[in-house]
């Protein structure tokens, strides 16, 4: 039986010479590459955008013009918070509103405005996804998820250096199976709840945990973009993070009271708070069930007062045709942070270690 010799390269490169130059040349350009490239970079550095300002001092502008037409709104269908309705019902005289005429998404996105994810149930609205496509150390959270994760593999894919951190309180490490290939090592499932009180010992089902003590565990100080659909859950859990990252403002412009129904020079009725949310944009859902408007109210100006701005808004169309007795009580909301320094408000540059430039 013929013994079958394998063909060395260099047999190879001795009969066919170009072989050899291209293997030596395609050496050659590794080895540069390899030498030459810049390290990634793992921090950034802020910087002030004139341009970039403009708009949001603009949009700030147009926002604060509206609040005394929602006060407005309250007065001629209240005449106080406690007294409008939700969902007026259809019988004369005919309100013409609901509870979401109240609160319009009208602070215009300063970059591009993108639905990423599937068509229908699934997909979100983000602003500026372009902003942190190339973003060292870039960090996004999302508490509750479908069966799909449209939405999270879609921006995943869109990024070069973000990592995402997926919590569920029904799922765990198995619903990695569900993501991309291409994504999955950056990719981080834990299985609790997001909540206003940590509780997380070991008799505790589920475990909950503050979006602080998140941070804290994880070792971040910033979340890029956060995402937030807990079921009924968000009202407590908002007020918390509220309170653990922002302070009451000392001497407000008009100190109103929980019975007082006439709005602060800032057009809240709630405090204006000082410091900054740690995240860059929120895309959250909520569910009213058995809200009051008041409630609602107070709960909506307490994000405002804190520097959340609302730019879409998208009704759950799904729950609603199939509850069609009980009103549109799903929404889902992006806000942008305004305050603080995020991704979405200042311009940035990558900062490389040992003073290095990019080539």
């Amino acid at each position: 039986m013929p013994i079958r010799m394998i063909k060395s390269p260099f047999l190879l490169g001795q009969r066919h010479p170009r072989y050899t130059f291209a293997f030596v040349a395609l050496v050659v350009c590794g080895y540069f590459f390899l030498v030459t490239a810049p390290p990634r970079p793992h921090s950034i550095v802020y910087k002030h955008s004139n341009e970039l300002q403009a708009r949001l001092d603009r949009e700030e502008r147009k926002y604060r013009t509206m609040l005394p037409q929602r006060h407005e709104l309250v007065t001629k269908y209240g005449p106080s918070p406690s007294q409008v309705v939700m969902f007026p019902p259809d019988q004369d005289p005919w309100p013409a509103y609901t509870v979401w005429d109240f609160f319009p998404p009208i602070f215009n996105c300063p970059h591009e405005l993108d639905r990423l994810g599937a068509l229908g149930d699934g997909g979100k609205w983000i602003c500026g996804a372009s902003r942190i496509e190339d973003k060292p150390s870039c960090v996004i959270y999302s508490f509750g998820v479908d069966s799909t994760y449209s939405f999270e593999a879609t921006l995943l894919q869109s990024t070069r250096f973000c990592e995402l951190w997926i919590y569920d309180s029904t799922k765990g490490e198995d619903a990695a199976s569900q993501m991309p290939r291409s994504v999955r090592h950056r990719v981080h499932f834990g299985k609790l709840a997001l909540g206003a009180h940590d509780r997380h010992n070991e008799g505790d089902d589920p475990k909950t945990w503050t979006l602080k003590s998140l941070l804290a565990e994880n070792g971040h100080s910033h979340i890029d973009f956060l995402r937030i659909d807990i079921e009924g859950w968000e009202w407590e859990t908002l007020r918390a993070i509220v309170a653990d990252f922002t302070v009451e403002r000392a001497t407000p412009p008009h100190a109103a009271s929980a019975d007082d129904d006439t709005a602060g020079a800032a057009g809240w009725h709630v405090r204006e708070r000082e410091g900054a949310l740690p995240f860059g944009q929120l895309h959250i859902e909520l569910h009213i069930w058995n809200q009051r408007f008041d409630d609602f109210l107070e709960w909506w100006e307490l994000l405002e007062a804190a520097g959340l701005r609302p730019l879409h808004s998208e009704i759950n169309t799904v729950y609603a045709n199939y509850n069609r007795k009980s009103g549109v009580e799903l929404a889902e909301y992006t806000f942008l942070n305004i305050r603080g320094e995020n991704a979405f408000v200042k311009d940035y540059e990558p900062e490389h270690p040992s003073g290095d430039s990019p080539a």
